[in-house]
Order: structure tokens, then sequence, then C-alpha cells
């Protein structure tokens, strides 16, 4: 098992298929802050009430100095669907072989209904411009949530 991230620690590289086409890492957002939100699965309630509030957002985070990138399970067909569908601003990347999310600790042992099952845990981690985890919200409830990581991202 992974050891779990905390502040103060170099953030995990890595390289995901992104929305779009192409592939994204955590090196194209050297020199900036980054927003790394983690959400279970595309155009479900919760997740696009999120994603809207990044995308509604996003141009303060730019101000701020951050990019905001979301990720999921989901395969890329998906987020580009997603995306498209609720006019989404913000970076969609698709960790389906879940190396990502684990190394991150946002797979796991959830459960719904005392149903216990394994999935992508909503969480979110601010990444400073040097490479290194400013904070981490490890149990995130959607309202209100982009508003408070915007305000830490400011406060950097």
């Amino acid at each position: 098992m992974a050891k779990q991230l905390e502040p103060g620690d170099k953030a995990t590289e890595f390289r995901l298929a992104a929305d779009g086409g192409g592939t994204v890492s955590l090196k194209d957002f050297k020199g900036r802050k980054l927003v790394l939100y983690f959400y279970p699965k595309a155009d479900t309630s919760g997740c696009t009430k999120e994603a809207i509030a990044f995308t509604r957002l996003r141009p303060a985070f730019a101000k701020a100095g951050a990019d905001i990138l979301g990720v999921s399970a989901d395969p890329v067909p998906a987020l580009d669907k997603f995306k498209k569908k609720h006019k989404l601003g913000v970076s969609l990347a698709s960790d389906e072989d879940k190396e990502m999310l684990s190394a991150y600790g946002a797979w796991g042992e959830k459960s719904m209904w005392g149903r216990l099952f394994m999935g992508v845990k909503r969480m979110t981690f601010l990444i400073d411009d040097k490479g290194r985890i400013a904070r981490i919200w490890p149990k995130v409830k959607v309202d209100g949530h982009a508003e408070d990581v915007l305000e830490a991202v400011r406060a950097l």
C-alpha cells in the first residue's frame, strides 16, 4: 500500500489520458498552482455540481495562478461527453487503471446503503507552484467546496 500523502509532501507524478485527446501530466503545471480534484463518476449529480462550480470560478483560480484538473476512472469518451453536455471549462483526465487514483489515496473502499465497494473517493489536493502538496480535502462535501479551495489558493 502506498504511503498516504500529506501536506508538505512532493506531489506524485502522473501522466493520464486527457479530455479532447492527448495526455496531461504533473509536469505540465510546473511553476503554477494546481487544484487536483478527484470525483467518482462523470455526469452524476454531485460530480456535475462540483465541476460546474469549479468552471464558474475558473477565472478567479486563473487570476490566483492556479489551474484545475478533475480526475476520475471514467474513459475519455465519457469525459468528453460530460464536458460538452455541461459546457465545462475545467480540464478532465482519465485514470482507468486507477494507478494515479491509488497513489493519491483517492481509490479505495466506500460504502453506500450498507454495501461496501471499491470506488473513487471525492477528495481534492492543492499543489503549490513548487510541486508540493499544500492542502488536502480528504472528504469533500460539494456545496461551497470550490469556494473553499479558491480561498486556500489565494492564501498560498
